[in-house]
């Protein structure tokens, strides 16, 4: 009976199939206040049951969790020539690493390579200086009839880290936000709420908490059931009543308590529904009687974007949502969607329609949507270009964000399920290096069939059956729990590479600094681990 075991950075998936790595993790350096990670990976040369646990400092948080595994049929792209670009190389088809399992005792099988997950924040009273963690592996001995533990078998095996933390603490990240689009009708369709019931809000708090402890700012607001990927099911916060003569009346109770939640659990800045249909602005916005009881519809869909009937809704109702958003003090923290990635030139035409119409209505809204095309920089006021084409955007003088969802792929700055986790670290390296002032993905919590109301098992479906055109890892970033969110490790590493972010913010380093200069593009910049590290080292430095 063998068991290896070994630390490892959290940079490096440990897939079913794959050796144990020869080189340990032995050092990490932090800052006062930065969360970190790293692994313990194992494998045995036969089937027994294993504990895993973490000690530390006083008053330190510890959490320990196993990572799981998710089904991935297909790369994502052809493979790469630059293994750097491009994980599982050799492992996908097959199950991917992933979901982090709220468990430190398991069943390990024979010749099996698997990991635990251990996340440490330090303590809020500590001082610069070295500290150790240990990471203990216990193989237990179970009653072979009750399978309860009766005792360990041989001497736990201990590995210790040590961790160097540096007198800097990271300020707060400042003027870039991030949002991650966070769908309601796939926490009630999940959880099988009726609507937004006691059950939501204590569902929908779990997952607010979890973006927000990600270093998301920015929460997706669906006071209307957002016009994105197909048919939803109703997820619309505000209530609407149709009365005589044209007229509208509106209960805010839901958004209301939505905006007071999402402050309550960390977000400061809100993205409101978008107004009109998705790629292109052809048609208004579907709005339910109510708020969907019955689906009842308020006009037909395919209802002209500038119909006289939504001119008529739209003069009644962003009136009263400039109110709502000035009595909340959220005005000058809230972001609103025309139609999301409009391209071609008919569209242009009716984006530029839908938006004239708009301002004709609020001339206080100011439009943000994601575009690809340059063409569009003009008439959104805040584009979010794609990263293919974000940087076209800076030169040309157009204060942006910037965005990727289902592409571009390949080498590009990604966080897929075989994207490298050392090439998902370096975004807040490359959200730094320009000036862009935010970044927009689609997908936190997206898990039914692509464009349809049908759910799909998160585990096994990645790609929301949708391959080629909808990239493994694409679609969510966490898996539904039994009461929240499941984290995974591509969620993890991105939320601490924000602190890269704030970390140069802190140190007040010049975008143009030498440090960054290996950083061309989206496309072009250092994906090994070791270039992290050693910047991350140098910054470290400069701290007295």
């Amino acid at each position: 009976m063998i068991l290896n075991s070994i630390l490892t950075p959290s940079t490096v998936r440990h897939f079913p199939n794959a050796a144990l790595p020869e080189k340990k993790l032995s050092t990490v350096d932090i800052a006062l206040n930065e969360r970190f990670s790293f692994q313990v990976a194992l494998r045995a040369d036969e089937m027994m049951r294993v504990r895993v646990t973490l000690e530390g400092p006083d008053g330190w948080e510890l959490r320990t969790r196993h990572v799981g595994l998710a089904l991935a049929k297909h790369h994502n792209t052809p493979i790469l020539s630059d293994p750097l670009d491009q994980d599982g190389i050799g492992q996908i088809p097959g199950l991917v690493p992933d979901p982090l399992l709220e468990e430190n005792d398991i069943r390990l099988a024979q010749d099996e390579t698997t990991a635990f997950w251990f996340t440490v924040r330090p303590s809020k009273k500590v001082t610069a200086g070295k500290y150790d963690l240990t990471a203990t592996v216990t193989i237990l001995q179970e009653d072979t009839k009750t399978g309860e533990i009766i005792g360990v078998i041989g001497k736990p095996k201990k590995h210790k880290l040590s961790v160097r933390v540096h007198n800097i603490a990271i300020k707060p990240r400042k003027n870039f936000d991030i949002t991650h689009w966070f769908y309601n009708d796939c926490l009630i369709t999940w959880y099988k709420t009726n609507g937004f019931d006691d059950n939501f809000w204590a569902i929908c708090e779990n997952y607010i908490k979890d973006i927000a402890d990600h270093g998301q700012n920015v929460i997706y607001v669906p006071i209307f059931t957002p016009p994105l990927d197909g048919d939803k099911y109703p997820s619309q916060l505000l209530k609407v009543k149709k009365c005589a003569d044209g007229k509208y009346e509106f209960d805010w109770t839901d958004v209301r308590r939505y905006v007071k939640l999402a402050k309550k659990c960390g977000i400061d800045t809100f993205e409101w529904c978008h107004l009109f249909a998705q790629w292109g602005c052809r048609f208004a916005l579907r709005i339910y009687e109510g708020q969907g009881e019955g689906e009842k519809v308020l006009w037909d869909r395919e209802t002209p974007a500038t119909s006289d009937i939504y001119r008529n809704f739209l003069s009644q109702f962003l009136p009263e949502l400039e109110k709502f958003l000035k009595e909340e003090k959220i005005f000058k923290k809230s972001f609103f969607h025309i139609s999301d990635e409009p391209h071609g030139e008919e569209a242009r035409k009716n984006y530029i329609a839908a938006k004239e119409m708009v301002r004709e209505i609020a001339p206080w809204l100011r439009s943000i949507d994601a575009v690809s095309e340059i063409e569009y920089a003009e008439v959104i006021d805040t584009p979010v270009p794609v990263t293919s084409s974000a940087l076209k955007f800076l030169e040309a003088g157009y204060e942006s964000w910037v965005y990727y969802c289902c592409g571009p792929r390949s080498e590009y700055i990604q966080h897929l399920m075989d994207t490298p986790l050392a090439k998902i670290a370096m975004h807040g390296f490359l959200f730094y290096r320009w000036p862009f002032k935010g970044f927009l993905h689609w997908g936190y919590n997206y898990w039914n069939i692509s464009g349809s109301r049908t759910l799909i098992d998160p585990f096994i479906v990645t790609d929301g059956m949708r391959w080629p055109n909808w990239a493994y890892g694409d679609t969510f970033l966490v898996y539904p729990g039994e009461k929240g969110p499941i984290d995974s490790i591509r969620w993890e590493i991105f939320a601490e590479s924000l602190q890269d972010y704030a970390l140069l913010q802190t140190l007040g380093i010049d975008r143009e600094d030498k440090l960054l200069s290996q950083i061309k593009s989206f496309k072009d910049f250092p994906k090994d681990a070791k270039w992290r590290n050693s910047v991350r080292a140098k910054l470290f430095a400069l701290v007295k």
